[in-house]
């Protein structure tokens, strides 16, 4: 079993186009059914931003998930996408 605890501060990478999406901070959980809906990468944060809200982090759905290795987890989204943000919410 995967402990939470784990994915945390992973790296993530698309390998639709080999791209490094940020750094897993959260996960989503269904509180209800115990499973775990998605991984949270923080949006950028600038300097005026340090502390903003969370409704720019981006939300990749578990089934988007490849591998999860020991240092990265792998998934697979549409090479097309440009704004990664806008993409998955």
């Amino acid at each position: 079993m995967l402990s939470t605890d784990k994915l945390k501060n992973k790296e993530v990478i698309n390998i639709a186009d080999g791209r490094s999406l940020g750094f897993i901070c959260d996960i989503e959980v269904d509180l209800e059914g115990g499973t775990i809906d998605g991984i949270v990468i923080p949006a950028e944060r600038g300097l005026f931003h340090l502390f903003g809200g969370r409704e720019d982090d981006t939300v990749i759905k578990w089934d988007r998930i490849r591998t999860i290795g020991d240092d990265v987890v792998l998934v697979e989204l549409d090479s097309g996408f440009s704004d990664i943000a806008g993409f998955l919410k």
